[in-house]
């Protein structure tokens, strides 16, 4: 059977080896086995019930919970010649009974369907006893009660195992940590499975975070090289998303909103516009991702806090699918540590709920100030050690400078304790910095002790002591009194000067983005090439209706410009390009490398003969 999975990779994927984990989730799989899939964003998690469900006898059941995403898979299964269909609420009745009709005949080799429509006991009733060769729960952490993406109709996938016995099932996600991996295989109700855990590592994506001064500011200079490629751009609020994206197309950038309060049509076309074409910015609240499949979004930025890590992993994942140097780069601040912490201390959940949510908000806000490899203390969360600094994130390029910020943290919190814990940030700053504001003369607080004392620091130095002290827990914002500054338990030994303290200090001004590295291994002299083998994919995809990816992906084209390929069996050798893909597009994209290197040929020849000769 491998030797069959290892034929079908080449013939109708075009890949020559399995990746990671791949070859024993299959192999597991096609013995039958129940298997839990850990894998990154981008690590190949498709090929992993696709290719069983195409060995084993029957149709593949596959439940995704986002219809953009079934759409696309189906389509790119279509071009390598693959029986694909999708079952969702888009379809007429019409449609809905063609594809269940289909599938009832053996006509389909994989079925993309939603939860809900799944267990619409119509529906499951005419997968009954139907040969069904593996049920694939992807985004399988939605099942998690305590994860990021809840969504409750996953809650009623454990039933599969009764109504499906002897039929493998395997759930897959990109983010789990331990208590979660547990959840989805309890509630799921998985047989014995076999956990497959790969790692978390995106070595491709350089991390880095900012002190947020002028987000505007410091988002264009972030994106000033980055003009025509596609990304996200996350903001907390609906309000923000639409003043950016309007603001970003002022400044010439093709960028379009997406959240929950945009009409379903607008979310759609926007949505598409992004799939579909080259250089598209979106920004978004954390409505939009999930399952986006566009391997060539080239980075990935937070003008604002996610909640938790688990967060910020699954929607920087979104980047770099290909593999290519891509970034996730987030700037945040004071105000972000206070409006979370408020968000969590309101919000519905109980007090248990409200303690788990704090705990993975100090793990990110810990994580945002660390002062040594931000990708290993990324890792080290999942559980994921690494001995050596990677090279590729902020801190390793340019390492942060600390300082002995002990008498700052005690004139602080001294000042904290002396306005009574009533106040937030901005007044006790003003007090330390001796202004003779009208709130500071009301309350008699130029009479203080504390007043004044701050001097030696400015505004902006104070607000990151009180950011770092909120992150390491020596003070809270009482969301009670309005976000006002209290000291904890932990605060105490910091005030009586029982320990020290080293606090990183902050740029004075925002670091300018270092020169991007280049997207592909493509020269410059090659440039030409690569735009007229991304019209030719374009063309194509236009006539078809489909996501440019879809007929091949930038790594793919890369390597076209690399082998340069002169005849179908040479450009069968590429990475990417299988049989079926070769017999559709295959003369087109050879007629345009044919037609480059012909038109450099002639260039060289028309330098030679204007040369003089001696």
């Amino acid at each position: 059977m491998m030797d069959r999975a290892r034929k079908l990779l080449s013939e109708a994927y075009g890949y020559s080896a399995f990746r990671g984990q791949q070859h024993d989730v299959i192999e597991a799989a096609l013995a039958g086995r129940d298997c839990l899939v850990l894998m990154p964003t981008g690590g190949g998690k498709s090929l992993c019930y696709q290719l069983p469900s195409l060995l084993r006898d029957g149709t593949g059941i596959v439940i995704s919970p986002l219809i953009a995403l079934m759409r696309d898979q189906v389509a790119a299964l279509t071009q390598l010649g693959i029986r694909a269909a999708y079952l969702n609420s888009t379809l007429s009745w019409h449609a809905q009974e063609q594809v269940l009709d289909d599938v009832a005949a053996g006509a389909l080799d994989l079925v993309y369907v939603a939860p809900e429509r799944l267990l619409q006991p119509r529906t499951l009733q005419r997968f009954l006893g139907l040969p069904i060769s593996l049920i694939a729960i992807d985004e399988a952490h939605c099942v998690s009660q305590w994860g990021h993406d809840f969504r409750q109709d996953y809650l009623g996938l454990d039933v599969l195992r009764r109504h499906f016995p002897g039929v493998p099932r395997m759930a897959l996600t990109a983010t789990a940590d331990e208590r979660t991996r547990d959840e989805i295989v309890h509630r799921l109700d998985l047989a014995d499975p076999i956990r497959f855990v790969g790692g978390f590592d995106r070595p491709n994506i350089r991390y880095s975070v900012a002190v947020k001064t002028d987000a505007r500011a410091q988002l264009i200079d972030f994106l000033a090289a980055r003009r025509d490629e596609a990304g996200i751009v996350y903001c907390l609020s609906r309000r923000s998303v639409d003043a950016v994206a309007s603001w970003l197309r002022d400044q010439g950038f093709d960028s379009l909103p997406y959240h929950a309060g945009l009409p379903g049509e607008v979310r759609s076309a926007n949505q598409d516009r992004f799939l579909r074409e080259d250089g598209v910015v979106v920004v978004a609240t954390i409505a939009f991702g999930m399952g986006i499949d566009k391997p060539d979004v080239r980075y990935v930025a937070h003008l604002d806090l996610p909640k938790s890590i688990e967060s910020y992993y699954q929607e920087t994942g979104r980047a770099g699918r290909d593999g290519e140097p891509s970034e996730a780069w987030m700037v945040y601040g004071l105000q972000d540590v206070v409006r979370m912490g408020r968000m969590i201390d309101q919000s519905d959940g109980d007090e248990r709920f409200k303690r788990a949510e704090r705990d993975k908000l100090d793990a990110l806000l810990g994580w945002c100030e660390v002062t040594q490899c931000r990708r290993n203390a990324l890792l080290r969360y999942f559980g994921e050690e690494s001995a050596t600094e990677c090279g590729n994130c902020d801190v390793c390029l340019n390492p942060p400078v600390t300082w002995d910020a002990t008498i700052a943290a005690q004139k602080l919190l001294s000042c904290v304790l002396r306005t009574g814990q009533r106040f937030g940030p901005g007044h006790v700053i003003d007090v330390l910095l001796g202004k003779t504001s009208d709130k500071v003369a009301k309350h008699g607080h130029d009479t203080l002790s504390t007043f004044g004392i701050g001097g030696d620091l400015t505004d902006a130095q104070w607000r990151s002591v009180v950011r770092q002290l909120l992150v390491r827990g020596y003070l809270h914002a009482d969301v009670e009194k309005y976000g006002a500054l209290v000291l904890t338990r932990a605060g105490r030994p910091l005030l009586r000067g029982d320990m020290s303290l080293r606090l990183r200090e902050d740029p004075t001004m925002p670091v300018r983005s270092r020169k991007r590295r280049s997207t592909h291994a493509v020269a410059e002299e090659d440039m030409g090439l690569w735009h007229a083998l991304r019209a030719c994919r374009k063309e194509l995809a236009d006539a078809q209706d489909v996501p440019a990816y879809v007929i091949f992906s930038d790594a793919t084209l890369a390597a076209m410009i690399e082998v340069r390929p002169r005849t179908p069996s040479e450009l069968l050798g590429v990475s990417g390009v299988g049989r079926t893909k070769l017999e559709k597009y295959g003369d087109a994209f050879l007629r345009v490398i044919r037609g480059a290197d012909d038109d450099a040929e002639a260039a060289a020849w028309v330098i030679e003969a204007d040369e003089p000769i001696q």
